[in-house]
């Protein structure tokens, strides 16, 4: 993606010092009342460390009766595959970094195409919530394109992933999650491989609360961190689904290989082989799938596997991350 230039214009950069207060403030736990304190992985295959066996089967993927987007819901077959059991880490993500030196997108910089001979800028989206007594932009209220912010400094400078070596690693782009995959010898999900593993997810317990990290209270305004986390939450923290696998909703939404049309059987697709979605109709999108911390019952309410989301693939935000598959036998 290339920055728009009313985009950068209109975004509001607040000061280092700040957004670091405000991002390590949304990561932390809330020590005294979070339920979510020891966050136990349950054990893997030893030939696959870290990731779960989903065998074959058909489903019928995407839903007829929320978004549009979703449908029509159509039969699918999938074959067998292991997924990560959960998001990738930024402990893992800088694993990968230390062994082969590479630079994500938001650190080489992305282009303005209103400036197309100035220099790359290093930059993200970052959430803040909005302060107004008014009605909401739903992008310049709460998004803000932040100089600097990356995965290693996911609110900019003054901000690290210090202590938060087990939370999903984050500001990722498209093209830097297929780089991780290819060192790991795995690839990302297609959206079908996510929605069928991610089958006997949004749940909800007793109380009526999603079993996953998402958004308590009125979003963008109030986040009563009921279940112990304003922001990411470390992996693992919420029982596993069905088929074993962790965070499949909510925390970070994710990205799959999948290229995104409004709508499963959209009839143009051969005219948009980058995908398309009206909201960012120049850029070459993928499906995201998963919801996030940021869904909430008021807004969003995509903790489900059916949901889907377009994002273009030249934008990290810091409430995007992603898990790898591998195509393969049963294990024995």
């Amino acid at each position: 993606m290339q920055l728009r230039a009313g985009a950068i214009a209109g975004a509001l950069l607040v000061g280092a010092a700040l957004a670091a207060a405000l991002y390590r403030n949304q990561l932390e736990p809330i020590a005294d009342s979070s339920p979510l304190a020891a966050c136990q992985l349950a054990a893997t295959d030893a030939a696959h460390p870290g990731m779960v066996f989903i065998p074959a089967g058909n489903f019928m993927m995407g839903a007829n009766y929320a978004y549009p987007e979703e449908g029509p819901s159509h039969a699918v077959t999938v074959g067998d595959f292991w997924i990560d059991q959960t998001e990738v880490t930024n402990g893992q993500f800088a694993e990968f970094v230390a062994a082969t030196g590479y630079r994500t997108l938001a650190e080489r910089g992305i282009g303005n195409p209103a400036q197309p001979q100035a220099a790359p800028v290093a930059v993200s989206s970052v959430f803040v919530p909005p302060y107004t007594d008014g009605q909401p932009d739903p992008f310049r209220s709460w998004w803000q394109f932040r100089l600097a912010a990356n995965w290693r400094q996911p609110a900019g400078p003054g901000s690290s992933i210090a202590g938060l070596e087990q939370h999903p690693v984050v500001h990722i782009a498209f093209e830097d999650a297929q780089a991780y995959a290819a060192w790991k010898g795995h690839s990302l999900p297609t959206e079908a491989q996510f929605e069928y593993a991610a089958r006997g997810t949004g749940r909800e317990d007793a109380d009526g609360n999603q079993i996953a990290n998402t958004w308590q209270g009125l979003f963008p305004f109030q986040h009563d961190s009921s279940d112990g986390y304003i922001g990411t939450s470390p992996v693992g923290c919420y029982a596993t689904n069905a088929q074993g696998v962790y965070d499949l909703i909510g925390n970070v939404w994710e990205w799959t290989s999948s290229t995104y049309y409004i709508s499963h059987d959209f009839a143009a697709k051969a005219d948009f082989p980058g995908g398309y979605d009206p909201n960012q109709p120049t850029d070459e999108v993928a499906v995201i799938k998963g919801g996030s911390y940021l869904c909430a019952p008021n807004y969003c309410m995509r903790y489900r596997p059916e949901a889907r989301q377009g994002q273009s693939k030249g934008l990290g935000t810091d409430h995007i991350g992603f898990r790898t598959v591998m195509e393969a036998q049963a294990p024995n």
